[in-house]
């Protein structure tokens, strides 16, 4: 049965029909589990009671980090550590890559010693005993003094605590020291081989040492086995963690993986997880079929090794008019993470500025702060491919290769005056109009058939608080190395690709915001904000002269 988690203001509250009520300083978002260790060598090998918890200081409203990772240990790791650095979950999934090290390893060891994190054959750990620890205002006061925010200020429920379980161990004679999202992470760059010697502890004991009761941060309650193997994405989506809330802090859900907003007349790439419990060889492969609008898009000849899982996907045009449909998957092996799929088709051509008037007043404008839009600017996935391997005397077995691909965006953007104003490069007089002009890039290693260029760019305004209206671009030049420019204004005499600055707008800054996007790989779309400041100067009224005209 569930354990039942209530958070009363400052202390937990631990309901379980077998334990006693247990006072302490948050709520414990945790659970774990586990199973047997099998045997090591010399060269691969894992000692129990080596572990940690790594702990990131996690804005709650946006789910971003704000203090530096602290890793907790009872051990004193070698000063030859090899690891990846102090990197959280959360950087990771924004597209942090691994980055190996040897040494330097910083690290705290708890005055009071943390209870054992990662369960073994002989040793199995006791959740309610780690979640009394952790909710501890000792516990919580030692985070605080450590990442320098105050206690007070990092309990008043707009924080969270993300816990990462760390395990030390020998891998190919190295000793190392890594999260279980680094472990998958690391296990993907050498094709399954640290899975293939360290199986039992970096894909069961120490993925399944910590996961949530309930969805939260952007990653799901975990409904999966507590005690058997599990794959890189399974590790990377859902598992390897546990959340300190405080004083009733709201959870935020996950992201929805079967609802999609897709722009008109686009190119996208919908995709999704094949898993497998059984390998899928190339004896009998498997295939993923996509229907949408009538048609069928079929992946066909993908092989998995047992255990784990692939990115599948189809490259499709959105249709041209706004509309709701129903993509349908199907798969002839393994298990798919969704099997139907609704996408939002949205129209962004609209809501265009209205007509800009020399009477125009707004006396009471404010400028607003500038938002910050999500970005994604790298990604990165995978194919299986497997080969056959003989032994020389009749025998064999596949062998299965992981092939990585990547993708990054990089873009570049110019706001001046319109070269028909009398301004400056960079200060112009209000009621004059700007020129914004953007140039990406879309750099990958991956056949064109897994990605896009840039498609969309559209620009908001301070004068429209950056919502309620805004400018769509028009494509330039296309491909993985597109350029945009604005539409023309139906408002320019000279139909000119300009924005118009309101003529009441005060001195000082005017910042647009362009936010490119559609750039779509596997992974998801890569997108980014760009944001150029002009100096607005006086107004358009200052270049006219009115005077009597003389007679002759």
């Amino acid at each position: 049965m569930k354990r039942i988690l209530w958070v009363l203001l400052t202390f937990c509250l631990l309901i379980n029909p077998t334990h006693s009520n247990v006072f302490a300083n948050g709520d414990g978002n945790i659970d774990n589990g586990g199973g047997g260790m099998g045997s090591g060598t010399s060269q691969n090998k894992w000692t129990p009671g080596y572990d940690g918890v790594r702990i990131t200081v996690v804005r709650a409203s946006d789910q971003k980090p704000v203090s530096v990772s602290i890793d907790y240990t009872n051990k004193r790791p070698s000063t030859g550590l090899i690891h990846f650095g102090k990197v959280s979950k959360l950087h990771y999934r924004a597209g942090k890559s691994l980055s190996v090290q040897v040494g330097g390893y910083a690290y705290q060891i708890p005055a009071t010693p943390m209870p054992r994190i990662i369960s073994s054959g002989d040793s199995v750990t006791n959740i309610e005993v780690i979640k009394r620890y952790f909710c501890s205002e000792g516990a919580v006061k030692m985070v605080a003094n450590d990442t320098g925010i105050d206690y007070n200020t990092l309990t008043d429920g707009n924080y969270k605590l993300l816990l990462e379980p760390i395990a030390y161990f020998t891998f190919q004679g190295g000793f190392m020291g890594m999260t279980a999202h680094e472990a998958a992470l690391y296990d993907q760059l050498l094709n399954g081989g640290l899975r293939s010697k360290m199986v039992s502890l970096t894909h069961q004991n120490l993925p399944l040492a910590m996961f949530l009761e309930t969805p939260d941060l952007g990653y799901p309650a975990w409904n999966g086995s507590a005690s058997g193997r599990v794959s890189n994405h399974q590790i990377i989506t859902s598992l390897g963690l546990g959340i300190v809330r405080f004083n009733d802090a709201p959870v935020t859900p996950p992201p929805s993986q079967t609802n999609f907003q897709y722009r008109a007349n686009t190119d996208v790439i919908t995709s999704v997880w094949l898993s497998t419990s059984d390998q899928i060889t190339p004896d009998s492969p498997a295939s993923v079929t996509f229907r949408v609008l009538g048609s069928s898009y079929t992946v066909t000849n993908i092989v998995i090794p047992e255990g784990d899982s692939q990115l599948v996907w189809m490259k499709w045009r959105t249709p041209s008019k706004p509309q709701s449909l129903s993509i349908q998957i199907s798969s002839s092996d393994g298990t798919l993470s969704a099997n139907s799929i609704t996408a939002s088709i949205v129209d962004l051509n609209q809501n265009v500025p209205p007509d800009p008037k020399a009477t125009d007043r707004n006396d009471s404008f404010r400028q607003p702060s500038v938002p910050s839009y999500t970005a994604k600017k790298s990604s990165s996935w995978g194919v299986w491919s497997a080969h056959w391997h003989s032994d020389g005397e009749g025998h064999g077995w596949w062998e299965f290769d992981w092939t990585e691909y990547s993708a990054t965006l990089s873009a570049t953007q110019s706001v001046l005056p319109d070269a028909k104003s009398p301004s400056t490069t960079k200060s112009l007089k209000s009621g004059y109009g700007i020129d914004i002009r953007t140039s990406t890039i879309i750099s990958s290693n991956a056949p064109s058939s897994h990605t896009t260029g840039v498609q969309t760019a559209v620009s908001y305004f301070p004068e429209f608080q950056y919502k309620s209206y805004w400018r769509l671009h028009d494509l330039k030049t296309g491909a993985y190395n597109a350029s945009f420019w604005l539409k023309p204004n139906d408002y320019s005499t000279y139909r000119s690709r300009v924005h118009f600055t309101p003529i009441w707008y005060p001195d000082g800054s005017y910042t647009p915001i362009t936010r490119v996007m559609d750039a779509w790989t596997p992974d998801g779309m890569l997108t980014l904000q760009l944001q150029t400041p002009v100096t607005i100067s006086g107004n358009l009224f200052s270049d006219w002269h009115i005077a009597p005209q003389k007679n002759k």
